[in-house]
């Protein structure tokens, strides 16, 4: 997560102004930007006849924020299972899933939802929607010019402040969010990556700060998709998917780069983005309605294919290109899998600690 908006006609008359027969045919869907095909919103329309109210955010602190305040109007989010997922869980804040009104949650892979059953016991609050890992976005022909002896495969090549000095010049850029780059800051040195120890984190720190004069930019995920895609930047810290989507429209541009996606040899953050229901939903019911068409196969298949994501419903590999269903990029082998993380939710005191850091980081002091 990470995104471009999709077409206006997606978004449909506020809330406050639809009438109440209206909104009982209305599901109301708040999901991170570019992350889902064109034409499945419509086509759920076509086939239920339920109209689709399509909002979007790009930080989980945006999505927090609107579902914390309550009564926020949604009936379907799209969280992030740590921490955003679970913080909601914890409040409260979700509705418990009714399965006999989503049949094909039989769809999913029983392995991932038992990785995602860590954070919610029993899959009573949500189904994964999308997946992946957080790691390296590369343009390595212009990397190896740059710093020859420099490892492509670790973070080495972005936290070693003499690689970053070097790499500098051709652009270096880390996506706006501690959540989703502490943990892996943390990981690389060693240290657990939910610690609130305040050794750990000072050492976490220091390593950012002594890159941060080496960054050209620390924008928002979108904002990094598309200083990936027109060559800005040559070495980035971002969701796979978006990475494989700057690639995507590079090639299409007709730009001379190419990029490409690593995960860190030395573990990376792997996540779930889940299909959950808030407490408050105005329409529970076509909630489960809208997940249970997207966990479709063929429905699956066409959101893969066109945001770079992997998902979690087997079935639908066979619809894929084997271009896609082979990349390892998309679709991590066993091995990468094996050695990723799942980032827990530190306690206040740490997360205020994390809140404090990553503003000096940004800050640059």
């Amino acid at each position: 997560m990470r995104r471009i908006l999709l077409a206006a006609a997606l978004l449909l008359a506020p809330l406050a102004l639809a009438p109440a027969q209206a909104q009982n045919r209305t599901v109301n869907v708040y999901n991170w930007t570019d992350y889902i095909a064109p034409g499945i919103v419509e086509r759920f329309t076509a086939e239920t006849g339920i109209r689709v109210r399509y909002d979007m955010f790009d930080t989980l602190e945006t999505l927090e924020g609107i579902l914390s305040a309550g009564r926020s109007g949604y009936d379907v989010i799209v969280p992030t299972s740590e921490p955003t997922f679970l913080r909601l869980l914890r409040a409260g804040a979700l509705r418990p899933l009714d399965p006999a009104r989503i049949p094909n949650a039989a769809n999913l892979d029983p392995a991932l939802m038992a990785r995602l059953a860590e954070v919610d016991p029993g899959n009573r609050h949500g189904l994964i929607y999308l997946w992946g890992t957080v790691g390296l976005a590369l343009n390595a022909a212009r990397i190896r010019e740059l710093a020859p002896d420099a490892p492509l495969d670790s973070l080495e090549l972005l936290l070693n402040p003499e690689h970053a000095r070097r790499i500098a010049p051709c652009g270096i850029a880390v996506i706006d969010s501690a959540t989703d780059v502490l943990p892996s800051v943390l990981n690389f040195l060693g240290h657990d990556p939910d610690t609130g120890d305040a050794a750990a984190l000072a050492a976490a720190q220091a390593t950012l700060l002594a890159i941060r004069p080496h960054l050209r930019s620390i924008p928002s995920p979108p904002a990094l998709v598309e200083a990936l895609a027109a060559g800005e930047i040559c070495l980035g810290f971002s969701f796979s998917g978006d990475v494989l989507q700057a690639a995507a429209r590079a090639e299409e541009a007709g730009q001379p780069h190419r990029i490409t996606y690593v995960a860190p040899r030395e573990g990376a953050q792997l996540w779930f983005d889940v299909l959950a229901i808030p407490a408050d939903a105005p329409n529970p019911e076509a909630a489960h309605g809208f997940i249970n068409f997207l966990l479709q196969p063929d429905v699956m298949a066409e959101i893969t294919t066109y945001v770079g994501y992997p998902n979690a419903v087997p079935a639908s590999l066979p619809l894929l290109d084997a271009a896609v269903r082979e990349d390892r990029a998309i679709f991590p082998d066993a091995a990468t899998i094996e050695r990723s993380f799942i980032a827990g939710t530190p306690d206040q005191t740490a997360e205020r600690a994390r809140a404090r850091l990553w503003s000096r980081f940004r800050a640059g002091r």
